[in-house]
């Protein structure tokens, strides 16, 4: 059970108007990122906003006096309009896993490398304090998948992933051997190093690196990508929304797995295991500055050659500049 947050003597209250809060979550061991939640923290404060901090982090920080602190992670997120993170995108899938169940939208400043699910970069800092003060932003939900583990028909985990959940190899040496289904059907078996099950939303994570599509956010999709399979039919499968991807290890040989769900939360697969994936009850809400549209974000975050082009876009764009 999670206990409840403590509120410093100096929180702001305005009549029985309840006080604004954010819940910010932030990555300590970078010393960038400790800086700008300092100033975060100091600007949204002074703003009259209250900033809820999990209490190790806050430690870590050196604020746990002027900020309200949980100790735990569960329900962290509510009565919070906002989850504020400072880091990567591995902070932000663990920013997703405390505030899905409140429905509270997520916010990432990147202090990563590629960062793919952040809104901002370090040099924004700025332009987030006065969005998040004035509620200068658009919510944006993001399909999520819901997984399940099976043995001998009973269900022994229950998870959820963002990106993906990818079955593994547990040993390097050998290939795991799987059969994968859609909507219950057998497709095919593989001999492989896994096969990845990701959103749109994961399309750009570890679905991108194993040769699978880049699917834009608005597209409802599941995706099925074997990784170094040994067979002739392993391509990139695409389905609809509604479909059920399911991975079931062979019982007959002795190549255990593992599942991964967004690279977070790891899962034993005895032979026999089989692992369903379908979508999401419930989404993972993102908050957005700005409307850019996805193309733009993909040249952006991958650097993409575009320069020296001359269509109409380029066109309007130096028309407007002149």
């Amino acid at each position: 059970m999670s206990q409840p947050p403590v509120r410093p003597s100096s929180a702001p209250v305005d009549g029985d108007r309840p006080a604004r809060r954010v819940l910010m979550l932030t990555h300590t061991g970078r010393d960038e990122a400790r800086s700008v939640a300092h100033e975060v923290a100091g600007a949204l404060a002074g703003h009259g906003i209250v900033v809820r901090m999990i209490a190790r982090e806050a430690d870590d920080l050196g604020v746990a006096g002027d900020v309200e602190t949980t100790q735990t992670e569960a329900g962290a997120s509510d009565d919070c309009e906002l989850t504020l993170v400072i880091g990567g995108d591995g902070t932000i899938l663990r920013a997703a896993e405390i505030a899905r169940e409140a429905g509270t939208p997520v916010l990432g400043v990147n202090l990563g490398h590629v960062g793919f699910l952040a809104e901002a970069e370090h040099d924004d800092v700025a332009s987030v304090i006065d969005a998040v003060v004035a509620r200068r932003y658009s919510v944006e939900d993001r399909m999520s998948i819901d997984v399940q583990v099976l043995r001998d028909g009973e269900v022994v985990t229950s998870t959820f992933a963002l990106n993906e959940a990818s079955v593994e190899k547990a040993a390097r040496e050998r290939m795991i051997e799987v059969v994968v289904e859609v909507d219950g059907r057998p497709l095919s078996r593989w001999g492989c190093d896994g096969v990845v099950c990701a959103t749109p939303t994961g399309s750009t994570a570890y679905n991108f690196s194993a040769g699978g599509p880049v699917v834009w956010p608005g597209v409802e999709a599941l995706l099925m990508v074997p990784i170094s399979a040994h067979a002739l039919f392993a391509r990139p499968l695409v389905v609809a929304p509604t479909s059920v991807l399911a991975v079931e290890v062979l019982a007959r040989t002795d190549s255990a797995g593992v599942l991964w769900c967004d690279g977070r939360r790891a899962v034993d697969l005895p032979p026999g295991a089989r692992i369903e994936v379908r979508r999401g009850e419930r989404p993972v809400r993102l908050a957005r500055l700005h409307q850019a549209p996805f193309t733009d974000r993909l040249v952006a975050k991958f650097g993409l050659p575009v320069e020296g082009w001359r269509g109409s876009a380029e066109r309007r764009r130096r028309g407007q500049d002149a």
